[in-house]
């Protein structure tokens, strides 16, 4: 069997779907421990307020992944646009090895750009303004600096906020910008691009001044388990069933 390679974004795990964290434990114990690699693009929990955030829920998805990493698998985190504040101590204790927010990789011969792909929605400009906030030097360290309780409260009226503000966008604007994927694999001079965050999985094919190129999409984890696997001699988008609970 030749080598490959997993990649997962958009788990959005959290507590109250747990069906969604047994997937995702299936998924590790019996699939990604045979990879070389698993890369985790982004929005891997719902929301991430911290690594003193120390729940039960959230130290037992760091034990698993970590687990994973223990038994030899490479495991790389890519921040989303709901868990920018994952720092060194929740990568240690997962066996993370953090990644800055766009990376090209060599997959098997084929120079990749990775990130979680909100950067590309630039239609979305109220998002984009927070973005710039969020992802600067002041403001994670004015959050973070708050109490852990108060930062609960934030996230929670955050997530409220975020679905009433989704209601009212169009598709269109939800979605990347062509020119902007464009732009952004030029400028990494790469043929490949791999993101996450639109929920919309599926392999499109391009064209860079002549050059054939493809933009490969991960899907979100709402109702299974969604898995692109690479190896040298192809790509797929797989879909991961939840189990039943017991």
């Amino acid at each position: 069997m030749s080598a490959f390679t997993y990649f997962i974004s958009d788990l959005h795990l959290c507590a109250e779907r747990p069906d969604i964290s047994q997937c995702l434990f299936t998924f590790l114990q019996e699939q990604a421990v045979h990879a070389e690699a698993l890369y985790v693009l982004g929005d891997l929990f719902e929301a991430w307020i911290g690594d003193d955030d120390l729940s039960e829920f959230n130290l037992s998805i760091a034990d698993a992944f970590k687990t994973l990493a223990d038994s030899g698998v490479k495991i790389y985190f890519i921040h989303g646009n709901r868990d920018f504040l994952v720092r060194n101590q929740f990568a240690q204790r997962a066996g993370f090895t953090l990644l800055p927010e766009q990376i090209v990789v060599d997959l098997y011969g084929t120079p990749t750009l990775l990130m979680h792909g909100d950067e590309l929605c630039t239609r979305d400009v109220v998002y984009q303004k927070f973005r710039r906030k969020a992802r600067g030097w002041w403001w994670p360290r004015l959050v973070l600096a708050l109490p852990l309780s108060t930062r609960r409260k934030i996230a929670a009226s955050g997530r409220k906020t975020s679905k009433k503000n989704h209601a009212k966008l169009t598709m269109d604007i939800m979605d990347v910008t062509p020119e902007d994927v464009i732009k952004a694999m030029q400028a990494h001079k790469v043929t490949r691009l791999i993101h996450g965050h639109t929920h919309r999985p599926a392999i499109h094919p391009l064209n860079i001044n002549g050059q054939a190129a493809e933009r490969i999409v991960l899907g979100d984890w709402y109702d299974q388990g969604s898995i692109l696997k690479v190896s040298k001699e192809k790509r797929e988008l797989i879909n991961y069933k939840f189990h039943p609970l017991a």
